[in-house]
């Protein structure tokens, strides 16, 4: 990785949306879930910090990269769910990359921007791999970023027909609309009852901060594909055990899903699943070593808990494109 000597890049969020676009980080994601599958990607579950008197948490995420071109990258966010209530994103912090040869920090990367673009991109890589290839009928649950980066990154790859939003306020759903209007060649749809929301829907977002199930088995079509990206927490979920159950499961990473993903662990505390359900990651099914979707009917239900090798892979890209393209601001540290 070139780089000015002694100077650090520094990118905002108006950069990493100028430099990196929806198309190009869902090739990125499908390369890094490979990677890590393939073992060329390193890192240790996330630390989260969860002071009992604080508004929000704080998440450290570590990663490196093997071989040629070695690097770190850290993701340190705070998550804080009262946030949309006064126009700011939930998740704020930054995404750090270094050299893997001199351990040099390269690169200080505005980190809500990034999650942002990468979380949607990822659903959209196991929505291309997991869902029918004829699903149309998009529902997002949840209205805040999240719904609006999905809304832009699995048009991508499906040929949507119409989406549904719902969320726990009405208003919101309906302003998500306005903004969105032009921005996409589909009609999107404010819905007021999540039932209603996922009538004959095949393609299917869960993006709350809820702690409870969001959604019921008996609300989803056969042939749906559900990507649950709202919670990682071992005691909060969007899905219900009878979706769990009757699912066909893949997640982001295994280590990942059995210490963090309470939509996996909570129906294994009732006894009704275990670690032979988690079909496969992403990755083993990029890589043709594990299989996806077997049959028209069945649910497959994507769980994401968001990597730090997402995150990193990204800042990788963003450091090369900045002097490429001779964006953001170098400071000498």
């Amino acid at each position: 990785m070139s780089h000015q000597p002694e100077s650090v890049l520094i990118l905002n969020s108006v950069e990493v949306n100028q430099l990196l676009t929806t198309d190009v980080c869902i090739e990125l994601m499908a390369e890094a879930l490979a990677d890590l599958s393939r073992g060329n990607l390193v890192q240790p579950l996330r630390t989260v910090l969860r002071p009992p008197d604080s508004l929000g948490v704080m998440a450290m995420m570590p990663a490196y990269r093997r071989g040629e071109g070695s690097a770190y990258g850290l993701k340190a966010i705070c998550f804080f769910h009262g946030n949309p209530a006064f126009g700011k994103d939930a998740h704020q912090g930054c995404v750090l990359l270094s050299s893997g040869d001199t351990g040099e920090l390269l690169a200080i990367i505005n980190a809500s921007a990034i999650t942002a673009l990468r979380t949607a991109a990822v659903s959209a890589v196991a929505t291309k791999l997991l869902s029918r290839s004829d699903a149309s009928e998009l529902t997002i649950i949840g209205s805040g970023i999240q719904a609006r980066t999905h809304l832009a990154a699995l048009s991508k790859v499906r040929s949507i027909k119409r989406a549904r939003v719902v969320s726990r306020n009405p208003e919101h759903p309906k302003q998500l609309v306005e903004e969105m209007r032009t921005t996409l060649p589909f009609p999107i749809e404010p819905i007021e009852s999540v039932e209603a929301a996922l009538k004959n829907a095949d393609l299917i977002v869960t993006a709350t901060s809820s702690r409870q199930p969001v959604l019921r088995r008996e609300w989803i079509s056969n042939g749906a594909h559900i990507n649950a990206i709202g919670t990682y927490s071992p005691e909060a979920r969007e899905i219900d055990s009878a979706t769990m159950v009757a699912s066909r499961f893949f997640v982001d990473r295994r280590e990942s899903a059995l210490n963090e993903a309470g939509d996996y662990l909570l129906p294994m505390k009732e006894g009704l699943m275990g670690p032979n359900d988690i079909i496969a990651e992403v990755g083993e099914v990029l890589l043709g070593e594990k299989q996806g979707r077997t049959s028209a009917d069945e649910i497959t239900l994507f769980k994401s808990l968001g990597l730090g090798v997402e995150d990193m892979v990204c800042a990788e890209y963003l450091y090369q494109q900045a002097q490429t393209e001779n964006v953001g601001t170098w400071i000498k540290f």
